[in-house]
């Protein structure tokens, strides 16, 4: 009981103290993960005024290696964005979802242990950092996110799930409560857009087959 009034006390506050900037980095990031699920463009703007706030007040929370992927995010942003609209097929408005091969599967475990390993190194190292390990952990599968994202690839949600679940107890600890239930609500997303990019995964797969079947019968 007491363990609840702390939480319930702790989100008031939280919200009372939060500020503008975080309001709209707040808005802006959840509209960009339900547009990233409808696979909408606009995930990528406002994605972007999303990110380029919480690089701001991440280094006023000392939480550095966040700070850094926000940025990081800003970058692969503007790729995910031209890369999107630019599928390979002139007949396409954007490129589908896709699955990662056996050579894009060991890529992610090595992007995600290798940012890992230099994030945790440098933060406990060279920072004033008291969150090194949540903070390079959460921050290492975000990196992996946002580039499986920017690819359009089934597995980034998987990536996502896991960054949410560890940013929720991450930004409530540094009083951030709204994040914190940002995060909250970026895990329910996660999960539905995981099963939205599967359906449409298939539905193009079924699509490939169909049209193969009535170019054989076709030909024949």
């Amino acid at each position: 009981m007491e363990f609840l009034d702390y939480i319930i006390d702790g989100i008031i506050t939280g919200v009372i103290n939060t500020t503008l900037l975080e309001w709209i980095a707040v808005a802006t990031g959840l509209a960009s993960v339900w547009y990233s699920m409808k696979e909408n463009i606009l995930v990528y703007p406002t994605g972007i005024v999303s990110v380029l706030i919480y690089v701001y007040i991440a280094f006023q929370y000392k939480l550095y290696a966040d700070m850094g992927v926000n940025f990081y995010y800003f970058v692969v942003s503007v790729y995910g964005w031209y890369y999107w609209v630019h599928p390979k097929s002139d007949s396409r408005e954007q490129v589908p979802v896709t699955m990662n091969s056996r050579n894009e599967n060991l890529f992610s475990v090595a992007l995600t242990v290798g940012s890992f390993s230099i994030l945790y190194f440098v933060l406990s190292n060279f920072t004033d950092s008291d969150v090194a390990f949540w903070d390079s952990l959460t921050t290492c599968f975000a990196i992996l996110g946002m580039f499986l994202m920017a690819r359009k690839k089934l597995e980034s949600w998987v990536a996502w799930i896991i960054t949410d679940l560890i940013s929720i107890p991450l930004y409530f600890y540094k009083g951030l409560v709204l994040t914190s239930f940002q995060f909250l609500v970026f895990t329910g997303i996660a999960f539905a857009g995981y099963f939205a990019w599967k359906k449409s995964m298939e539905k193009e797969q079924e699509s490939k087959k169909s049209n193969s079947n009535s170019m054989a019968s076709t030909s024949t």
